[in-house]
């Protein structure tokens, strides 16, 4: 007993010491080795990624990294995959030339960095060279870049095999193919391990980020800032999630590195499901009677809010908007009601436009909207990462909490950790979502492994407005089942999970299904990985109080039996939405004691379980 304990000793001090001398996570884990200008990341003692350079155009090789301080982060958050967030870093810097520096973290569950600069004199900021390498035959899920992010993330181990994978409205180069890439991209550098960079904590005198590519060289560009800078400034930090696919997808690292919340109140603030009119009529909100449709559906299932979406200032037989809301509030249904941002779409577009846009008038307007009950505000059509409209954004989300208004922005760039900091902003489109079988008929054969693949990806980084569960058709047809749309309301995280399918098709479901949306949380206490592969299959199981919420879908067109690791809860009453193999009856839906550990999921199929304990 006594050589046990002095070997253990032993290995633990040769331990410590090896960790002491690296450039490491709190756990070892992951690690930094310098090369050239940048640096090897290493997990579990494994090459992952290579940030071939860091710094700016000008810059010197970096110096060696010194241990700055621990970092600790507890907070709580509105929304998202827990409510209690924690997580903590070794913080490291070092010099990049003449008032330049790079504060690196290492976290147990990835890396981000951010550049700080001193001394400016009112010229343009330098051009950042952040660089990382992804070689030919490296696994990646990426989308190329468009002002609205909506776009697949297709599997692939080449930038030449995009041609076949562009996004509908993408300019090309002469090759064929887009040299611009969004955020966030994924990437399975050694097989079980990935890796997912993006950005975090945009604010005021910044513009957001993506990725350019020169062969396998992918540098971080951001976009447009014309400001001249005088004294400090700091760079978002990159972000780069490492690990298993659990930690992928449990990762809280995007806010746990942005400002924490500028709230001091936030009890104003609940999010909900919402009832949506556009999706079954491809259409705004001019039409008082269908208004009504949708408010009289969220009553009847109880939901907290309906959207009333573009052009109600162009409200049809007489009727005004103020007529809408006070309909929806005397059903006990909290209005939402939608803008135009007027600097994305506006030739052509639906209003109200140029409401928001000077200070003043948005002053006023938010002012109106509070007075009247308003509850949040859609705001649609924005033009890209530039800093002038990632100002703008923080300035609608600023004026919206002084009248306690919620927040959706729509045609718009990816949450980068605003959620934390103004977390009235409860959801963001970014998300090539069920709206596009409004509009195209490429959404309907991809759509069952593209929903496969967001959680993996773009859900990773906050709330996703993809607007799920629809159970009948729209302009385009869905070959997704019954069991996939609804598992989708559990899967893609949003404070406000916005219902797309029409009133009659909800409440023609069976009563199950109508209870199930009726009692549907949009804020979880936790959320665990419980199995999947990017666009294969996905299994997550998310808590909110004492009931477990477990949705899978098939991304596939064949039949896939999977196991089910159910750990995670103890024994309780259980009630299973999945797909009837017979008959023409959908669902097959049963309450069981007995929790499954494995299940078959049909072609583009799906499941929920809902497990009370």
């Amino acid at each position: 007993m006594t050589k046990r304990v002095f070997y253990s000793l032993a290995a633990a001090a040769i331990t410590l010491t090896i960790h002491a001398q690296d450039v490491a996570s709190p756990n070892g884990r992951l690690s930094l080795v310098p090369k050239d200008k940048g640096y090897i990341v290493q997990y579990d003692q494994k090459e992952v990624l290579e940030m071939a350079a860091i710094g700016f155009e000008g810059s010197s090789d970096p110096s060696p990294l010194k241990f700055s301080k621990k970092v600790s982060t507890d907070y709580q958050m509105l929304i998202g995959k827990r409510l209690h967030c924690t997580n903590e870093a070794n913080e490291y810097r070092a010099i990049l030339g003449e008032n330049q520096w790079v504060v690196m973290r290492l976290y147990n569950d990835g890396i981000a960095f951010q550049y700080e600069l001193s001394g400016l004199k009112g010229a343009s900021l330098p051009i950042e060279q952040t660089t990382f390498l992804i070689p030919e035959g490296m696994k990646r899920w990426m989308m190329q870049w468009s002002d609205g992010y909506e776009g697949f993330y297709p599997l692939s181990t080449s930038v030449d095999a995009w041609p076949e994978h562009r996004n509908y409205n993408q300019a090309l180069t002469p090759e064929g193919y887009n040299r611009r890439w969004a955020f966030p991209a994924l990437v399975e550098p050694v097989n079980g391990v990935f890796a997912l960079m993006t950005e975090a904590n945009i604010e005021r005198q910044q513009s957001a980020s993506c990725l350019y590519h020169d062969g396998e060289r992918f540098r971080v560009v951001p976009d447009e800032n014309q400001l001249q800078v005088r004294g400090k400034w700091h760079s978002p930090w990159r972000v780069i999630i490492i690990g298993q696919l659990h930690d992928i997808i449990e990762s809280t690292l995007v806010t746990d590195v942005c400002t924490p919340c500028q709230l001091k109140d936030t009890s104003w603030i609940k999010p909900g499901v919402v009832s949506w009119i556009y999706w079954a009529y491809n259409h705004g909100s001019n039409d008082y009677n269908i208004i009504k449709q949708y408010v009289d559906m969220a009553a009847t299932l109880r939901l907290p809010y309906v959207l009333i979406d573009a052009e109600w200032d162009e409200m049809k037989d007489g009727k005004t908007i103020e007529d809408a809301i006070n309909y929806a509030k005397s059903q006990g249904v909290k209005p939402m009601i939608w803008y135009n941002s007027s600097v994305g779409w506006i030739d052509g577009a639906p209003g109200p436009k140029f409401r928001l846009n000077k200070p003043e008038d948005r002053e006023k307007e938010f002012a109106w909207c509070e007075q009247l009950g308003v509850a949040g505000v859609k705001i649609d059509f924005f033009s890209g990462d530039t800093q002038m409209n990632m100002d703008y954004c923080l300035n609608l989300l600023e004026c919206a909490a002084k009248h306690h208004l919620l927040v959706n922005f729509h045609g718009a760039t990816i949450p980068r950790g605003w959620q934390r900091t103004w977390p009235n902003l409860l959801t963001t489109e970014g998300v090539y979502g069920a709206e596009w079988y409004n509009n195209v008929p490429t959404f309907t054969r991809r759509a069952a492994r593209h929903n496969a693949i967001l959680p993996f990806t773009r859900n990773v980084i906050g709330p996703m407005d993809y607007t799920p569960c629809a159970f009948s058709d729209s302009q385009h047809p869905h070959i997704t089942t019954h069991a996939h749309e609804l598992a989708l309301t559990v899967l893609f995280e949003s404070g406000l999970q916005h219902l797309a399918d029409k009133p009659d098709s909800y409440l023609s479901q069976p009563q199950e299904v109508q209870q199930f949306l009726s009692q549907l949380p949009s804020v979880w206490d936790e959320t665990r990985f419980i199995g999947g592969y990017p666009g294969e299959y996905v299994v997550i199981a998310r808590r909110r109080g004492n009931t477990w919420y477990v949705a899978g879908i098939n991304g596939t067109d064949e039949t896939k039996s999977i196991t089910l690791k159910n750990d995670y809860v103890a024994s309780g009453k259980a009630t299973l939405f999945m797909d009837s193999r017979r008959g023409q009856d959908p669902w097959s839906i049963t309450t069981t004691n007995t929790i499954p550990k494995s299940t078959t999921l049909q072609p583009r199929g799906g499941f929920v379980f809902v497990v009370e304990q």
